[in-house]
């Protein structure tokens, strides 16, 4: 699999200029050594995404001014902060929060009731922050996950409610699997057999029309490169290229925004697609907040052109960061990460 991060970091450079103009920066003193200046976007993005967290511990969702915890939310910052190798400090805590019974069990299911994609996801969480997933919080997740393997090779919810099982649920149990030893073949051999004739995959499985879907393609790329399925992959990876937007995007439901195209952009950077993957990641750049922005929104990515909004920035910058760093779920990893959240260091205006 090729996997190109290209960080351009510029840390030392960016203290050296800083120290040399002594520029005042827009922190405090106090939350400066907690919140280092930087020039890189990456960094500064994950930065403003930590000091977004709930008690430096978790995200929530608000449905009719009622905040809930987010499970998912909360591992999609975990996957950033790793990506960024910054704000390892609120990535522990989240762990950690994740880890409670009362949260693991609200997430993966508990008694009768088993979701396959959250046990995937979190059994990834765990990999990527090096823990054992087989011994999270008390729990074996890849036990667990492999109770929920279907004879057709499909990772299925087992729930009252029903099977909400999908591509990102198939493809983060092929990683977390991999990962962990080795995908079973027939799970591996499940999602690339769900493949639409155009190349790319559908978001549920079983569809009258296969109707290819960029989130899904993005994660089923990853999926299959690192279960050496290459052909499939690049494949589906071609797809992606051809309903790029002129201006590097991704769209959902026909709107050009963060969220695909953080996830286009990370599938496309290992899957050896340097040039799309650059276009992507400057529709990104663009819609991160600079230095002309409120000091509390700057390094936040906007879910779209329209400007920062409170609501979608979270997720949207979440999802962006592993794209613009250019790295993929199967050799994510928080090894090495500095436990500050960083600002982006701008002169006073």
């Amino acid at each position: 699999m090729v996997n190109r991060p290209l960080r351009h970091r510029a840390r030392v450079l960016a203290t050296a200029a800083l120290a040399a103009l002594t520029l005042a920066l827009t922190v405090t003193p106090s939350a400066a050594s907690a919140s280092p200046p930087t020039l890189n976007r990456v960094d500064a993005a994950a930065g403003w995404l930590a000091r977004q967290s709930v008690d430096g511990e978790r995200f929530e969702v608000v449905f009719d001014g009622v905040a809930y915890p987010d499970q998912g939310l909360t591992l999609d910052a975990v996957f950033a902060f790793a990506a960024a190798k910054v704000a390892d400090t609120t990535a522990a805590n989240a762990v950690s929060w994740l880890a409670q019974p009362a949260v693991l069990t609200g997430y993966i299911g508990d008694g009768t009731e088993a979701y396959a994609g959250a046990t995937a996801k979190l059994s990834l969480g765990a990999q990527v922050r090096g823990l054992d997933p087989a011994a999270f919080g008390g729990v074996d997740l890849l036990t667990r996950l492999g109770g929920l393997l279907t004879p057709s090779g499909r990772y299925s919810d087992r729930s009252a409610f029903g099977d909400y099982s999908n591509t990102f649920t198939q493809s983060f149990a092929v990683l977390a699997s991999d990962r962990a030893g080795g995908a079973p073949p027939a799970a591996v051999t499940f999602l690339a057999a769900s493949r639409c004739a155009d190349g790319g995959f559908p978001l549920l499985f079983g569809q009258a029309t296969c109707v290819s879907d960029v989130d899904a393609t993005a994660i089923a790329v990853q999926a299959l490169l690192a279960a050496d399925r290459p052909l499939v992959a690049a494949s589906a990876a071609q797809w992606l290229v051809s309903v790029q937007g002129g201006d590097g995007s991704f769209s959902a439901n026909g709107v050009p925004n963060a969220n695909s195209t953080g996830l286009a952009a990370q599938a496309l950077a290992v899957a050896g697609r340097p040039l799309p993957w650059l276009r992507a990641r400057q529709f990104l750049i663009g819609l991160q907040v600079a230095c002309t922005g409120p000091s509390t929104e700057r390094g936040a990515i906007a879910y779209t052109s329209g400007g920062f909004d409170a609501t979608t920035a979270v997720r949207a910058t979440a999802q962006a960061v592993p794209g613009l760093a250019g790295t993929g779920y199967a050799t994510l990893s928080a090894s090495g990460a500095q436990p500050a959240a960083p600002v982006l260091a701008c002169a006073p205006w």
